[in-house]
């Protein structure tokens, strides 16, 4: 009796168990499935490995900025039930950017112009995200979306890509022919090319990753067409950071149906992942007249201080502007096209990838270089002035011309000019009036320089760092000092402007602020962390030295009386 008792006992404690566990297991896939801001999942770290070929290195923390409003973000399930309809697929290729965030390259098979409807990114997990317009891929036109991987579907190796959709999420299943694919890693992919007359330019990420060490050029063939196996292969010639030149194949490039283009490594048998086409030659459209002076940056999210900057640089001689979209969120189209009624020659190239702004100079060195004598690079926090100018009543399109006139005498290719770096200036919010007006106190030493280069002088490789180039043999860099000209830089801020900078640093190079290490890197602010946490006394820190005379200066050249009181020209 005892033992039948006992037999009872332990079948019911093996029955509440197993019970238990079922439950445990079906409620924590449904708060998966419907996770929220509210739910999020712990912070996570996946680290590469060779076998992990799509993984990705990915700390997400309370510091983490994501790339859209968390709030709007809905996480859909999609219910197992027999689907209404299979939703109607859209080609695209997705690539897994920093911060969870997926950016879908709809094929150039689809116009961009007609996809104007509501989107979402369906997973193989039965997960669902809102896919937001992200801008066109250029060469050939391609549309782009940004959607964020869903909690689930960052458990799973390798990550999948999704479906666009435009079909409501609720009712319909990713459609597919084939088993989704893994999705491109952002860190390791071909993912813009340029044709020039000579040769066709690849620029890559994750082949050459540490700065200074460059893989020879013979390890490498660039490979065009689909086919990666029997697709055309070319020699590469240089092999520098992000940039490989390859000799152009003897095909046709076609702009209607343009050929995938890619790079092997010859030695490891593997083709790097691609979103780039070999397309015909092109260049910024050319003025009636070449420029002699044009300026070139990356951009993100700077269309409140656009006006000012291109405004005072095209007064002082500048003529054309180049702008990087490094995927602005801020209207700058519609800043731009304001610009162009005013007059003012300012063209935008669409360049969505994260850390390359080294890449991105090189590819405006060749793309401008028939628009362009001379370019300027520099940041839309970065003014350029001569105390020389002090005594000029109005500004001039002239003022920039001696320092690069120079070059007629001594076979000049490039003119480094240091930097007075500016602080918050006891500012607390944007100034109303401009930088210029608003910040007038800065560190007492100069730190780093900007460049002035003719594209002619440029290195075949493309190389630059920080702002200058490697030039050509023959040619020579001139470094001049602050009493004849110099770069102003607001780079400390108000604060709700400057922790913004902790987002993502451009440069290939520079790590993230929010990474902890190399912590006394010069390109860190002295007195900051790990977080966009506002340090004591900020809106005075990095105040040494008054220097109110590019104030003065823009305030005679551009301040102006109006019925609601003295303004800048470039304030709304």
């Amino acid at each position: 009796m005892a033992r039948k008792v006992r037999t009872t006992f332990l079948y019911v404690v093996a029955s509440v168990l197993i019970c238990a566990s079922l439950y445990h297991h079906h409620l924590r896939n449904a708060i998966s499935t419907f996770s929220s801001d509210h739910l999020r999942p712990s912070p996570a770290i996946i680290s590469t490995s060779s076998s992990g070929n799509y993984a990705i290195h990915e700390n997400l923390t309370d510091a983490t900025v994501p790339p859209h409003d968390t709030t709007s973000v809905l996480l859909l399930s999609l219910s197992p039930s027999p689907p209404a309809a299979a939703a109607a697929a859209i080609s695209t290729t997705a690539v897994l950017l920093p911060e969870w965030e997926v950016l879908v390259i709809v094929s150039p098979e689809t116009a961009p112009s007609n996809l104007d409807g509501n989107y979402s990114c369906l997973y193989d997990t039965n997960e669902a995200t809102p896919a937001k317009f992200a801008g066109v891929l250029p060469f050939p036109d391609r549309a782009t979306f940004s959607c964020l991987l869903p909690p689930r579907s960052r458990r799973r190796l390798p990550f999948k890509q999704p479906v666009l959709s435009e079909s409501p999420p609720e009712n319909h299943h990713p459609a597919r022919d084939s088993p989704s694919p893994a999705l491109i890693r952002w860190s390791h992919m071909v993912y813009d090319s340029l044709t020039t007359e000579d040769d066709v330019v690849l620029f890559v990420k994750g082949v050459n990753a540490r700065q200074g060490i460059n893989r020879e050029p013979s390890e490498f063939r660039c490979v065009f067409g689909e086919d990666a196996i029997n697709g055309v292969k070319t020699a590469v010639t240089s092999s520098m950071q992000e940039v490989f030149r390859c000799k152009r194949p003897p095909l046709t490039p076609s702009p209607s149906r343009p050929a995938k283009v890619s790079l092997q490594i010859v030695a490891e048998n593997q083709v790097v992942p691609s979103v780039a086409y070999y397309t015909p030659p092109r260049t910024l459209a050319p003025s009636p007249q070449n420029s002699v002076l044009c300026a070139t940056t990356m951009v993100y999210d700077i269309t409140k201080f656009l006006k000012e900057w291109v405004v005072y640089h095209s007064r002082i001689g500048v003529e054309k502007f180049l702008l990087y979209d490094n995927g602005s969120d801020d209207n700058l189209e519609s800043a731009v096209a304001d610009l162009i009624k005013l007059g003012y020659d300012v063209t935008t190239y669409f360049w969505r990838w994260p850390k390359t702004q080294e890449a991105g100079f090189s590819h405006s060195a060749l793309y401008a270089k028939h628009s362009c004598k001379w370019m300027m690079y520099l940041d839309v926090d970065e003014f350029v002035y001569s105390p020389s100018w002090q005594n000029h009543s109005t500004p001039s399109k002239t003022l920039l011309h001696p320092f690069i006139h120079l070059s007629n005498l001594s076979k000049l290719g490039q003119i480094s000019i240091n930097c007075h770096e500016f602080g918050p200036s006891d500012q607390t919010a944007h100034p109303k009036m401009g930088v210029l007006q608003g910040y007038n106190c800065r560190r007492r030493f100069e730190n780093r320089h900007k460049s002035i280069v003719l594209l002619d002088a440029i290195d075949h490789s493309l190389l630059n760092v920080i702002h200058h180039f490697y030039l050509r043999q023959g040619y020579k860099a001139r470094k001049l000092g602050t009493n004849n000209i110099v770069v102003n830089h607001y780079k400390y801020q108000a604060w709700p402007e400057f922790k913004a900078k902790f987002r993502r640093r451009v440069s290939a190079y520079v790590l993230d602020w929010t990474e902890k290490l190399n912590p006394r890197s010069n390109d860190r602010t002295p007195g900051l962390g790990f977080a966009p946490v506002e340090p004591t006394g900020w809106a005075q820190k990095f105040c040494e030295v008054r220097d109110n005379k590019l104030r003065d200066l823009t305030l005679r050249w551009f301040g102006v009386e109006s019925d609601s009181g003295f303004r800048m020209t470039w304030q709304r």
